[in-house]
């Protein structure tokens, strides 16, 4: 957790450095309350690196998109000129973002997670996926992730403005 909270901390100085008076001070020290919140509810002191990078770039204010691209480069494994996930990536991934929403009490079970994974390498042979099969997963909306490209929608509305007036 050391090792995160300083990362924590030099993300969000460099935060306030791009956008001052829009970071909270104590933005480091929230979002590791949040990270351990979510991925040490037994105490033990300990968060996976993976699973923290996971959750910030799930609520970061990203594209889904760039999001996507970014969840598989950081659960992907290297095979030759080109990176694959295996459904072991992919079930660890689907288990840490089950995480996020299940902080609010909104979590589903693990049956959930197995369900998305074999949907996901449903008419695949291997043991592994491409980026390209990985993404069309994701641009589907499989209900295990259904709140990530709500809460994207949501947040880039907050900053539509319209000009018209309602009476």
């Amino acid at each position: 957790m050391q090792q995160i909270s300083r990362m924590l901390t030099k993300l969000f100085q460099r935060a306030r450095l791009e956008k001052p008076g829009q970071v909270d001070p104590r933005a480091a020290e929230f979002t590791l309350s949040l990270l351990v919140a979510m991925y040490d509810r037994s105490g033990t002191g300990y968060v996976r690196t993976r699973s923290a990078a996971a959750a910030l770039i799930a609520l970061s204010g990203d594209t889904l998109l760039a999001k996507y691209r970014a969840f598989f480069q950081l659960y992907a494994v290297p095979h030759g000129k080109t990176a694959l996930i295996t459904r072991s990536a992919l079930r660890s991934l689907l288990t840490d973002l089950n995480q996020i929403p299940a902080v609010v009490g909104e979590s589903c079970p693990l049956s959930c997670v197995e369900i998305a994974a074999h949907d996901c390498f449903h008419g695949v042979l291997k043991s592994s996926i491409v980026e390209e099969k990985f993404l069309s997963w994701l641009r589907s909306e499989p209900a295990l992730l259904l709140w990530l490209p709500t809460c994207y929608r949501l947040s880039a509305t907050e900053m539509v403005s319209h000009q018209a007036r309602c009476r």
